[in-house]
């Protein structure tokens, strides 16, 4: 009885990393005039803004709104006092492909309530702003060769507690990129016997419990969630806090200054050496093997897809680490924001960009050669969709973009159920 509490932190964890926010009573709403929110270069835009409370406007309502292109400094500033609690602002406009995002905050009784909205100019016109290093691919090429010299070393521990009339679930250790070094996850399989097609889902960035992908299993698809940190992904919710806050707290900048030890090597080829481990087990089919992942997951989704050719499909939510360079270039770039004003200091070092280009989401999508359906919003504060246009613009293999436009950095349900049909209609044939 007492495991219950726990797996449904487990579920409400994993749910609010793409939940849609919380409907408030006051509700700022901020649009544009185009119903697409896609503009010309030199097209202005109008932003309209409405303050209401069950559904009417307020009347008399203090706003303060500010107009600019995304992550960049505002170029407009202004406070007003609306009447009818509606406004029409003038945006301006850009003289090329980018984005201009409009940031409106009402105060109604004391607090304060905010939204925006951001409109695209040309984005599929969008170029990389980072470096393609001539040896990325010997890069990898070697990663790949290293990690397949080190033995699986696979443990699968049942687990009764979250197991299913239909599904077996287990907690899973391998080796990853060195002798000693592992790789934890959930493992889903179907009961019934039989040969299945493989989903590998990748996580967002954080440290944080999984429970696996039991709905998929049901299905008749082999699901494996897996974790970064080279931690077990089944303890108890507490000790990922203290984790996240403690010796993990910045884990992406970590050893950027060397390619070779930078953080995220570890995690490239884990995601390959996941699915040594999904494609070693008998129930694969042998050939069907898809990756799928929101945020940080998005982006290692484009990179295990890249990285290893068994991949024959790929789905990403908001792909972070995409342009990252993007701010040296006076635009935004991607997720962590390495080169914002708050960072920019401290990582502008020529080895650190040095490092960086072999990481970065442009250069793996610049190698994808399977189909990928892709899906983000205009609202994306945490991974702005200039720096998710410049990897998706240089995609050459066949690819899927839904947009829900007004979404920041969550999913409406809508999105999701495409996603999934998505990837299940292909795996399942």
């Amino acid at each position: 009885m007492k495991k219950l509490p726990i797996l449904l932190c487990l579920l409400l964890s994993v749910f609010l990393a793409f939940a849609q926010p919380t409907e408030k009573q006051i509700k700022v709403q901020v649009s544009a005039d185009h119903p697409d929110w896609l503009y010309k270069p030199g097209e202005k835009v109008t932003f309209s803004v409405l303050v209401s409370k069950n559904g009417s406007p307020i009347p008399q309502v203090k706003v303060r709104y500010e107009i600019g292109p995304e992550k960049q400094e505002s170029w407009k500033k202004d406070t007003q006092i609306l009447a009818n609690g509606s406004l029409q602002l003038d945006g301006g406009t850009l003289s090329g492909a980018g984005f201009l995002r409009c940031i409106v905050i009402a105060e109604v009784d004391g607090k304060e309530y905010r939204n925006l909205a951001t409109v695209g100019f040309s984005p599929n016109l969008l170029q990389a702003t980072v470096a393609n290093p001539s040896d990325f691919d010997a890069f990898w090429d070697k990663a790949k060769q290293d990690l397949a010299k080190i033995p699986l070393d696979a443990k699968m521990t049942l687990m009764p507690e979250r197991c299913t009339e239909k599904t077996n679930v287990y907690h899973v250790n391998i080796q990853n990129y060195r002798i000693g070094a592992r790789l934890y996850g959930i493992l889903c399989v179907p009961k019934k016997p039989g040969k299945y097609p493989a989903l590998l889902h990748v996580p967002g960035a954080g440290v944080r419990p999984y429970a696996g992908d039991i709905a998929n299993a049901e299905k008749g698809i082999i699901t494996l969630q897996i974790g970064i940190h080279g931690i077990p992904v089944n303890l108890d919710p507490s000790v990922y806090t203290d984790l996240g806050t403690g010796v993990l707290n910045g884990y992406p900048t970590y050893n950027m200054d060397d390619k070779d030890r930078f953080f995220y090597k570890r995690v490239y080829v884990g995601c390959v050496r996941a699915n040594d481990f999904l494609t070693s087990l008998q129930q694969f089919d042998g050939q069907n093997l898809a990756v799928t992942g929101g945020s940080q997951g998005g982006a290692l989704s484009i990179v295990t897809a890249a990285l290893d050719n068994r991949v024959k499909f790929l789905g990403a939510y908001y792909p972070a680490l995409s342009d990252v360079t993007g701010y040296l270039y006076n635009r935004a770039g991607g997720w962590p924001h390495y080169f914002d004003k708050n960072g920019r200091a401290v990582n502008e070092t020529k080895t650190k960009l040095e490092t960086i280009a072999y990481f970065d989401v442009v250069n793996f999508a610049r190698r994808l050669k399977v189909p990928g359906f892709y899906s983000w919003g205009f609202n994306d504060e945490t991974c702005p969709p200039t720096s998710m246009y410049a990897a998706y613009n240089v995609i050459s293999a066949p690819k899927e973009l839904y947009l829900a436009l007004d979404t920041g950095h969550w999913n409406y349900p809508e999105q999701v159920e495409k996603m999934t049909n998505w990837i299940t209609n292909n795996l399942i044939k």
